[in-house]
């Protein structure tokens, strides 16, 4: 359909930091809604948006794994996770910076699917364990920021590009 701008930190806080409101009426505009996100985020090159992320305060999320269709979880919800690990991550509300957060091994998301009937999406321990958690946190006011323990541990993707040229193998950046 459309694609839409994506809202940025800091000047769209407002709409990234509140949390969306549930969806209510599965209608021709909630459709028309979803193929904006989804162009939206092929567009930006993302694995996943939430409608706050095109500034929409609805609790919608598109999530596109590569080489798969993308689908949509209309008022999702983690519902159980488990396990943890460390990964850096990035935002396309957040543009030239990655950091390093602690994420769920094991999510078990519910929601509603495009037409209102519940879905369940169970992931392990890849992309998509952290994909749920990161759209999910959107729709919840939150960004990945939120969860880097500290600014030693959030880069700029130059700082991580140079450092990746003078190393073989990527690990952090050094630090002063």
């Amino acid at each position: 359909m459309t694609v839409q701008a994506i809202t940025t930190l800091p000047r769209d806080a407002d709409v990234l930091r509140t949390p969306a409101k549930r969806v209510r009426n599965f209608d021709a505009s909630l459709r028309s809604l979803v193929a904006d996100m989804i162009d939206s985020m092929h567009a930006a090159s993302g694995v996943g948006i939430a409608a706050p992320q095109i500034g929409v305060g609805l609790r919608v999320v598109v999530i596109g794994m590569p080489g798969e269709r993308p689908f949509v979880m209309v008022n999702p919800e983690v519902v159980k996770r488990s396990g943890e690990r460390s990964l850096i991550e990035g935002c396309l509300s957040v543009p030239g910076y990655r950091g390093r957060v602690t994420r769920s091994s094991r999510v078990l998301a519910k929601a509603q699917d495009i037409s209102g009937r519940e879905i369940r999406v169970r992931a392990e321990d890849d992309l998509l364990a952290q994909c749920l958690e990161h759209e999910i946190d959107h729709i919840n006011g939150r960004v990945y920021i939120d969860h880097v323990p500290s600014f030693d541990q959030l880069w700029s993707i130059d700082e991580m590009i140079a450092d990746d040229e003078d190393s073989d193998d990527f690990d952090e950046p050094d630090r002063p």
